[in-house]
């Protein structure tokens, strides 16, 4: 029987690839790591060593036309529960119109892997970093979601001069042990693994309930298939969930130098808006908070329209030099 998500795939790529994107794998350090990107057609590196073209005009042999003009680059991080494209699905035709877009797959999310067995969010961040290295992006803005945020955060702290500006939604800036305790507790679960790993269609609903605002209703059929699609590398991924937490007192927050827009659901039931104000005043001066109403921790796909008119507001405030934005 076909699987409804899988199916789906193709039109999704067709919709990217209609916005200028193609996808790519980047070999990070040549001992195994890889992450599995979409990229602007004309950022496609000549150095195949580095870059393996697995789009269909690699197979047909046809090559890149020539660079176009510079514009800020907007990396866009997503969260555990989906790779890169699904999660930015509302996101990357817009952003493409006037930024070079770059949406990767983290460690152990679609095509990306690692021999490594550093789970933390700082090696995500730092081979996230590298990869944009060889693709040839020296500046950018990041926009992370959930677990995308804590790594966004991580290569903002250590890569200041790549990371101009930052945007982070539904996260914080460290999983410290009280935040995973009063996070679980509130929700009512005992792991993050049993919230963010479902095995179950059961447990994908409770994750959704939780995740969105609205109660929204999927066929059963769609909830087993998303789950054979989406919860791939389970092992990896409940072990990077484990290297997420730090203990209270190895915790800190970092003295950013990035402007940083913090874009909330105003009903995220996960890391909710007074964590968010919280955060806000301890990230200082340079950072500003925005909420959504009627938007839980999906905030970017609940009211995308509202979501990506206030991020093109912020993209456009952080990367003045840009070309005019509608």
């Amino acid at each position: 029987m076909v699987n409804l998500v899988e199916a789906q795939k193709p039109l999704l790529h067709f919709l990217v690839r209609l916005a200028g994107l193609r996808q790519h794998t980047v070999d990070v350090d040549g001992a195994g790591t890889e992450l599995t990107f979409w990229v602007p057609k004309d950022k496609v590196p000549k150095d195949k060593s580095t870059v393996r073209e697995i789009t269909p005009e690699a197979a047909a042999g046809k090559t890149s036309k020539a660079p176009a003009a510079e514009r800020p680059a907007v990396v866009l991080v997503h969260g555990f529960a989906a790779e890169g494209i699904v999660t930015w699905q509302f996101q990357a035709g817009v952003l493409a119109k006037h930024y070079d877009v770059y949406i990767p797959d983290l460690l152990y999310f679609g095509g990306s892997t690692s021999p490594s067995a550093d789970r933390s969010p700082g090696f995500q961040a730092e081979c996230l970093a590298a990869a944009l290295g060889k693709l040839g992006v020296e500046r950018c803005t990041v926009v992370g979601f959930s677990y995308g945020g804590m790594v966004a955060f991580k290569m903002a702290e250590a890569r200041p001069d790549l990371v101009r500006s930052l945007v982070v939604s539904g996260s914080v800036v460290a999983m410290t042990d009280s935040i995973s305790e009063i996070t679980l507790e509130r929700i009512g679960v005992k792991s993050s693994a049993e919230l963010l790993l479902p095995d179950s269609v059961k447990g994908l609903k409770a994750l959704l309930s939780i995740a969105t605002h609205r109660n929204l209703w999927f066929p059963e059929r769609l909830y087993r298939d998303y789950l054979q699609v989406m919860f791939t590398n389970r092992k990896e991924r409940a072990e990077l969930l484990e290297g997420l937490v730090v203990s209270n007192k190895d915790a800190t927050v970092p003295v950013l130098p990035q402007k940083i827009l913090l874009l909330w659901g105003e009903n995220d039931n996960i890391f909710n808006i007074e964590l968010a104000k919280t955060m806000k005043e301890q990230l200082g001066e340079k950072t500003m908070l925005q909420s959504i109403d009627k938007a839980g921790h999906l905030v970017h796909l609940e009211r995308p329209c509202v979501y990506n008119r206030l991020l093109k507001e912020f993209l456009a405030y952080a990367n003045p030099e840009a070309p005019n934005k509608e």
